[in-house]
Order: C-alpha cells, then sequence, then structure tokens
C-alpha cells in the first residue's frame, strides 16, 4: 500500500505535465505585469507574497496527486518549459524584450527619474539601500542607474567617486596578512 501511494499516479500524466506548464506561463505573465521591482529586491511584503504564491500554486501545479513520481514529473516539466524558453529567447530578441520589458532608467546625469521611480514602485529609501550595497554613500554619488529587465541594477558612479574603497582596501589588506601568515605557518 505505502508503495502504491507513493508511485501511482492517481491522475492522469499529461494532466501532471499540463499543469505546471499552465502555471509557469501564467506566473511569467503575472511576474511581467507588476514590473522589474518584484525581480529586482525582496521587502518584507514581496517575500510574503512570494511565499503565499508559491503555497497558493502548489496545488495548481500539483493536483489531486500528491505521489512522487507526480511531483517528478511536474517538476521536470517545470524544469523542459524553462529550458525551452531560455532557447527560445536567446534566439528571438523582440520576443525576449516583450516578455522580460525594457531597461528603466532610475537616475540620469546624477538626477533621479522620479516618475521612472514610481513606475517601477520604488522609493528613495530604497534606491538609497541599492546604492549602499554597491558602496556608494548616497545617491548623490551616483552618475547613472538602470534597472534591467533582470531585476539586476546598473550603477556608474560619478567621476571621481570612490566607491567603497576603504573598506575594500581593509578587506584586501586583511587578506594578504592572512595570506602572508600561512605562508609562513607552511614554512615552520
Amino acid at each position: 500500500m505505502l508503495i502504491h501511494d507513493m508511485f501511482v499516479l492517481t491522475i492522469p500524466w499529461i494532466e501532471k505535465v499540463i499543469r505546471p506548464v499552465i502555471v509557469y506561463f501564467g506566473l511569467v505573465l503575472l511576474l511581467r505585469a507588476f514590473g522589474k521591482r518584484e525581480l529586482a529586491q525582496l521587502n518584507p511584503f514581496d517575500l510574503v507574497v512570494l511565499l503565499c504564491l508559491a503555497n497558493t500554486l502548489q496545488n495548481a501545479i500539483i493536483g489531486d496527486d500528491n505521489t512522487v513520481v507526480g511531483g517528478l514529473i511536474g517538476a521536470l516539466s517545470l524544469l523542459l518549459v524553462n529550458w525551452g524558453m531560455v532557447r527560445l529567447l536567446l534566439g528571438h530578441r523582440r520576443l525576449d524584450q516583450l516578455l522580460e520589458g525594457k531597461p528603466t532608467v532610475l537616475i540620469k546625469q546624477g538626477r533621479v527619474m522620479k516618475q521612472a521611480l514610481a513606475r517601477e514602485m520604488m522609493t528613495f529609501a530604497e534606491l538609497a539601500m541599492v546604492a549602499h550595497r554597491q558602496g556608494l554613500v548616497s545617491l548623490d554619488e551616483i552618475d547613472h542607474c538602470v534597472l534591467e529587465p533582470g531585476g539586476i541594477f546598473a550603477i556608474t558612479a560619478k567621476p571621481g567617486t570612490r566607491i567603497g574603497s576603504s573598506e575594500l582596501m581593509e578587506r584586501m589588506q586583511a587578506i594578504q596578512k592572512q595570506l602572508e601568515d600561512l605562508r609562513r605557518d607552511l614554512k615552520l
């Protein structure tokens, strides 16, 4: 009975393939509709939505079947459709832009583009946090900032800005000291 419950499908295998494919494309379209911000960074609210979304879609993907085989078929279906989409988008730039969107300029020549920030539903504080992660002290040090379709921030600092240089130098000096200590220990 245990083996039967684990490995014998309770719904047709084709349904186990179709369900994840439908959910995959539906989720891609929903993420596209709600913008790049969902991919860029997770605030506590986004994390809650992501966790609830996974739980909500679970039943849509697996249906009434909880078998190991059913789960593997669903997982394989998701992986194959994703592999196929990546391959398809590599060869079709326009389709890729349609699905993923275009880059959004958030800071141009040192000026924050407020409309673009609002369109991406980002606050100044969130943008400042992105700058801090890049080793910048403030938004005033940024010449150009683009939110790429995949959720990556491309930042160009203003000329003469030292990006996190003191912290970086301290870390490099600490690593150099550790290497010297290791070399000395190995010679003993």
